[in-house]
């Protein structure tokens, strides 16, 4: 059996034209250490995006699932640790949802911690001379959300699926009109996932 890994990205949001994390998945590579990547775009909106991953876990039956999202602001590769269960939102989603101190899941856990192996993905990213660091919080917006629903679903579901979130900073392109905001190349953070892509496939094996 091939390995598979499902690799989620989301569509632009809070008046940006372009999402990093969805440039960063169109450019992976169909085939990493041996693993099939699946790519899935989910919209930047509340509940949806969760609903629309579970329907590719379902179909595809992943052996992993790496979800990358946008953190502007963020100078490196931040590999998340934990999501929390709370919606807190800052701004609206893509449809105007703005919960406010809103369980994810009334009958859910605190909190998840992620499966993958986050400090040799960290380890493996700053070998390739990019910036990388551990984050403790996803925040509270729909990354968050989704990192948490997707970690929900498999505990609640018995699933034997590593699951993760990634964010990344801006792309150059963003910050033309954003002075002082950093940024990184699409090609260190294409090699960045891919990077730790081969850490998750060695490991799910």
């Amino acid at each position: 059996m091939i390995m598979k890994i499902l690799v989620t990205a989301f569509d632009p949001f809070g008046g940006e034209n372009i999402n990093p994390s969805y440039e960063v998945l169109k450019n992976l590579k169909d085939n990493i250490e041996g693993a099939e990547i699946i790519k899935i775009q989910v919209p930047t909106v509340f509940y949806l995006s969760v609903e629309k991953v579970i329907e590719k876990i379902k179909e595809v039956k992943p052996d992993a699932v790496l979800s990358i999202g946008q953190a502007g602001g963020r100078y490196d590769i931040t590999v998340e640790r934990i999501a929390i269960n709370i919606d807190d939102a800052r701004i609206p989603d893509n449809i105007g949802q703005q919960p406010i101190d809103t369980p994810i899941d009334p009958e859910g856990a605190p909190a998840y911690f992620a499966t993958i192996p986050i400090k040799e993905i960290v380890e493996e990213i700053k070998k390739e001379n990019i910036p990388a660091s551990i984050s403790n919080t996803a925040g509270t917006f729909v990354c968050n959300h989704l990192m948490y629903g997707i970690l929900n679903y498999v505990h609640k579901n018995g699933l034997n699926i590593k699951a993760g979130f990634i964010h990344i900073p801006y792309l150059p392109v963003q910050v033309l009109n954003k002075p002082y905001t950093p940024s990184m190349s699409l090609g260190d953070m294409v090699k960045a996932i891919e990077t730790a892509i081969k850490v998750i496939a060695k490991k799910s094996r």
